[in-house]
């Protein structure tokens, strides 16, 4: 069942009916890319409406900001540079461009399995980029995402390699996932403006089936982040 935000089909197709490749870093900023497109839908901010519409705002098209050695995260929304070209893609609201602000930074990161072996990088990976977000100046919105599977089993790929849970001390999933998130939480989400854990089950194996572990809760807690975003984006800009 589709949930009625972008952001969240985008993540479910990642898993759902497909094989996940998790060093496809590409696949984490085609889901933040997805943040502008779901508070535009809303229309709960007059101000962003009005700039996405008018092309003044968009989603950053580069890897960085322009004179500013700051990588530009998963999704970067902000002012575009002056008499640069925007362009709208088909079936999205928010154009794409060079910015020279960042309004709202999001990063997204997705813990399949072996969480806890790699939950130090994540931390500071997360807490890196929101720096990075930063250092352009002002006062942005920094929202922070990290999908964390509950599955009971789990196989990762390399190649044509399969990885699987349960073997030469290789827990599954659902044995991490509460330590993961716990570890998250207490370290890293107070560093943003907005933090959201995402609980999915997926497998990994054929057919390659993917479920909220709570999906009303899911799209609920989404969608307040929304709100609190557009709220604080009419303080902020």
């Amino acid at each position: 069942m589709a949930l009625p935000y972008r952001l969240l089909d985008r993540f479910r197709s990642l898993f759902d009916g497909m094989r996940y490749l998790h060093r496809d870093s590409s696949l984490g900023d085609s889901v933040a890319r997805c943040l502008p497109e779901d508070l535009y839908a809303l229309h709960g901010s007059n101000r962003l409406d009005t700039r996405i519409e008018a092309r003044q705002r968009v989603l950053n098209a580069a890897n960085r900001l322009r004179g500013i050695k700051a990588r530009r995260g998963d999704g970067t929304f902000g002012e575009i540079i002056p008499h640069a070209v925007a362009v709208r893609l088909p079936g999205f609201a928010v154009a794409r461009g060079p910015i020279a602000t960042v309004e709202i930074g999001c990063e997204v990161k997705i813990l399949g399995k072996a969480m806890i072996k790699q939950i130090d990088r994540v931390m500071t990976d997360l807490q890196n980029q929101k720096r990075e977000f930063e250092r352009a100046g002002g006062n942005p919105i920094t929202v922070g995402i990290v999908g964390i599977n509950q599955a009971v089993r789990y196989v990762s790929y390399e190649g044509d390699v399969a990885w699987p849970t349960g073997v030469k001390g290789h827990k599954h999933p659902i044995q991490e996932a509460e330590e993961a998130e716990k570890r998250l939480l207490g370290r890293v989400a107070s560093d943003f403006d907005e933090f959201l854990i995402l609980r999915f089950r997926a497998t990994n194996v054929p057919p390659y089936v993917f479920e909220w572990v709570a999906e009303r809760q899911t799209e609920m807690d989404y969608g307040a982040v929304l709100t609190r975003i557009l709220r604080k984006y009419e303080v902020r800009f």
